[in-house]
């Protein structure tokens, strides 16, 4: 029987950076809500690949607040890390901040969580590595995604036995 692996959040974690050019605004001058939404799951599949040391794929967009406008010229900056692992996906909590690169001044504006599905060589869902959080943030992000994990669960649950399903 082969070893279990265990991995921390933090050895897959990303960071990205973009600026907002002219090309990814709207006609108000803002950020495209589907350009932002193309840079989260294109971090949100890094730290999936890296977690899992294999293809992943997108299963669903649990969650997206948009908090903050981004405006043309603004940076963009990424964090994305592994919250939780089940027995064949895990769920991807990416933080989108603004930063005015001329001020410095950085404000969160975007939150995002992802679930992710691991797939073997015959594209069929496969075992992926368990999830050790280490520090005080991790361990929250952790029991936080179990609570998101448990609601999902009753919600499909409620929507089963209203016969909407």
């Amino acid at each position: 029987m082969s070893e279990e692996i265990i991995k921390s959040p933090k050895q897959s974690a990303a960071e990205t950076r973009h600026i907002v050019m002219p090309d990814h605004t709207n006609h108000y001058g803002t950020l495209f809500g589907g350009t932002l939404m193309s840079w989260i799951d294109l971090i949100a599949v890094m730290v999936a690949q890296r977690h899992c040391g294999r293809e992943a794929v997108t299963a669903s967009v649990d969650k997206l607040n948009f908090m903050e406008p981004i405006s043309l010229g603004d940076h963009v900056i990424l964090k994305a890390s592994a919250n939780y692992a089940g027995r064949t996906s895990l769920e991807i909590g990416v933080q989108v901040s603004k930063e005015n690169p001329y001020t410095g001044l950085v404000t969160r504006a975007t939150t995002a969580y992802l679930t992710f599905v691991a797939l073997d060589e015959n594209k069929k869902p496969c075992p992926i590595p368990k999830i050790k959080p280490e520090s005080d943030i991790e361990i929250r992000r952790y029991e936080n995604a179990i609570l998101r994990q448990e609601a999902n669960r009753n919600l499909l649950k409620k929507i089963k036995d209203n016969g909407k399903v």
